[in-house]
């Protein structure tokens, strides 16, 4: 945990009630000359309090005995506003969300009977801060497989309190699950998968509420972060190892059906099988074979590049694979296909469209962080990589 100095509890705060210039000549309550006494003074008291204090708490405002709060609103520096829900006794007021570090608040308090009061306080900086990346992307359309996914700067040991501030919202009740892993990277991170692919035209938004959250030893967030995107066509890409065709189905119609060759069976050049999820289409890009563990077997300038996995397997052109293309799995790994056929592929995927591929002499199932492996997680599987579970 980030260790922050720990302030004084309380501060109080006093405003007199100020009566009218001018009073009714009816001697009612509060008029000159007629005997009664001026109301208590309004007084509030705030947790935290002072200047230093210790963010990640939730802010309470509490009434003088005897009085009863009406209304309370509390800003942060930055123009915020921090909600909150009233005691039905009136007496406190809690906010909803905890104090950011590094951020003064002004607290404004109306009682029942019309006085009001104002306080201050500012929580210490953070000594730490963790940082997050979205995707997909915001504003953009991806494929049906494409989960939501958040890498972590540092690591974050609260997850289940870190998880309950990411609120999934989509246009058709959408059910899914957060699920934890280590990124290929080595950070950690958290994906929201649905329980089945994505239904085409789905709009997606996620709210990350986590400023003022501690996720642990990584650090203070200090920030809230937002994204949305949108599920474009129903598209999936079935690979077949043992016919060694790759078809493109399109709202369950195959628009496409091209002669490849995929990995060689047998050892660290073979494919992986399972589920994928098309993470980039990166063009032409130089592919040289010590970057994945293969000697120098190659170094390639490599036409309509498709990145499936961060260990390396692709669907691209591989011209100098002509002779096994439709006949033998013959590649180092990615899925290979004549320049007119990958180009054709490549125009019509979209990144988060999934790969499933499928047949004998694969190295195995692609790992859960080697890209987006989710998919092949039965739906138990995944739920129970929840923090909240």
């Amino acid at each position: 945990m980030s260790r922050i100095p720990v302030p004084a509890l309380l501060v109080t705060a006093a405003l007199a009630l100020t009566l009218g210039a001018c009073s009714g000549g009816s001697g009612g309550k509060g008029g000159a000359g007629d005997g009664a006494q001026d109301p208590a003074p309004v007084r509030i008291t705030t947790r935290p309090a002072g200047t230093q204090a210790a963010p990640g708490q939730p802010v309470v405002v509490r009434a003088s005995e005897g009085q009863r709060l009406q209304q309370v609103t509390v800003t942060d520096s930055r123009g915020g506003t921090l909600t909150g829900k009233m005691a039905a006794d009136g007496k406190t007021w809690t906010s909803e969300r905890p104090a950011a570090p590094g951020t003064t608040y002004s607290v404004a308090a109306r009682v029942a009977d019309g006085g009001s009061a104002t306080s201050s306080f500012a929580t210490a900086k953070a000594d730490k801060v963790n940082k997050l990346t979205l995707a997909p992307g915001k504003n953009t359309t991806v494929g049906i497989a494409q989960p939501l996914s958040i890498v972590f700067d540092h690591p974050v040991k609260n997850r289940a309190e870190v998880e309950r501030r990411l609120k999934v919202t989509t246009s058709d009740g959408t059910l899914g699950s957060w699920g934890w892993m280590q990124d290929w990277s080595g950070k950690d991170r958290v994906d929201w998968r649905p329980k089945e692919y994505w239904k085409s035209g789905t709009k997606v938004t996620l709210d990350a509420e986590l400023n003022g959250i501690d996720s642990g030893a990584g650090g203070w967030f200090v920030r809230d972060y937002t994204t949305t995107f949108t599920i474009g066509r129903s598209q999936v890409v079935k690979v077949d190892l043992d016919s060694h065709r790759l078809r493109l189905l399109r709202d369950g119609r195959q628009v496409a059906d091209v002669p490849m060759s995929a990995g060689t069976p047998g050892g660290e050049k073979a494919s992986w099988r399972g589920k994928t999820v098309l993470m980039a289409k990166e063009g032409t890009i130089n592919m040289r074979s010590e970057t994945v563990g293969l000697g120098d077997a190659y170094d390639k300038m490599v036409d309509y590049s498709m990145r499936l996995t961060w260990s390396g397997m692709y669907a691209h052109a591989a011209p100098w694979n002509a002779a096994y293309f439709g006949n033998t799995n013959h590649s180092s790994g990615c899925i290979g296909m004549s320049d007119a056929d990958a180009g054709a592929v490549y125009d019509q995927v979209r990144v988060g469209d999934p790969f499933e591929i499928t047949g004998s002499g694969s190295k195995g199932t692609q790992a859960l962080n080697n890209g987006y492996g989710e998919w092949n997680l039965s739906w138990a599987e995944w739920q129970a990589k929840s923090a909240l579970r």
